[in-house]
């Protein structure tokens, strides 16, 4: 066997150090929340226990903690559903050149470049004109869509770029109506990018900050609730909340991948009975 270049473990290294940068913060602060009774915010760690796991689930002096999580779980379904529906009948609709459809795509995709704290500002603004009342259901759901869409119209336009179109006309030529084609034929085929739209959109939108800060209204989502705490609670506990956050968003990105996954199995096996006779 060839032996590696000095130059694979200069990269391996590199990378390694890389990886850290990313999630070393991260490790800390799980670290950090399995602390004893005695715990502080910082090294060296004072004993070793689930204390403040536990005291996360008891009544807090300061803020709404299992609240706020309800809200920016329902704001990510939300966000999540409208992203993959919106990004669907735009890649749709953009396979086909029609007038102005150049100038839409750049005013959907520069939201991306614009400070994300101006378009905040500017969706409560927009709302206090028009006598809106700013709330996260609502005006965070505009601002967060602000963000999710530009990267949901990017993953479908590239979808529907490689997408076959003789597997629509073989639909027609049997008989199957537009609908009939979408729902059988273009939906199954796409599958996998929709689940990777969804993740986008539910993950984008359940840690976003910035453009939640002036569009939640009175409520504050989770992001916004431990911003608050880091200025009130003196405790591991705000640690203990961040590793179940970062457990949760893990879990779910497991979740979409194994549905992904048992997809891919399902196809597979109908291709093989298909490829049998059966």
């Amino acid at each position: 066997m060839e032996p590696r270049p000095r130059s694979f473990y200069l990269l391996a290294i590199f990378f390694g150090l890389f990886v850290l940068f990313l999630y070393g913060p991260t490790i800390t602060i799980g670290i950090l929340s399995f602390q004893g009774p005695g715990g502080g915010l910082t090294f060296p760690m004072r004993g070793v226990s689930l204390h403040w796991f536990h005291d996360l689930f008891q009544e807090q002096a300061v803020g709404d903690i299992w609240g706020a999580f309800r809200r920016s779980l329902a704001l990510g379904l939300m966000v999540m559903v409208v992203t993959v529906v919106v990004s669907v009948m735009a890649g749709l609709a953009f396979r086909k050149r029609f007038a102005g459809s150049g100038l839409l795509f750049y005013l959907a995709v520069t939201s991306l470049v614009i400070p994300s704290i101006l378009i905040s500002l500017g969706v409560g603004l927009i709302f206090n004109q028009l006598g809106f009342k700013i709330h996260w259901a609502t005006s965070g759901l505009g601002a967060q869509l602000t963000w999710t869409l530009p990267f949901g119209l990017l993953i479908m336009f590239a979808v529907f770029n490689r997408f076959d179109p003789s597997f629509e006309e073989a639909a027609r030529d049997q008989g199957a109506t537009a609908w009939q084609t979408i729902q059988h034929v273009i939906l199954p085929i796409i599958a996998p990018s929709l689940i990777g739209v969804a993740l986008f959109g539910f993950t984008l939108s359940y840690d976003e900050f910035a453009r939640t800060l002036l569009t939640a209204g009175s409520y504050n989502t989770l992001p916004l609730e431990i911003f608050g705490m880091t200025t009130n609670v003196t405790t591991p506990v705000i640690y203990a909340l961040g590793t179940l956050t970062t457990a949760f968003s893990f879990a779910i990105i497991a979740v979409f991948i194994l549905t992904v996954w048992v997809i891919g199995r399902r196809r597979a096996r109908r291709g093989s009975d298909a490829g049998k006779g059966v």
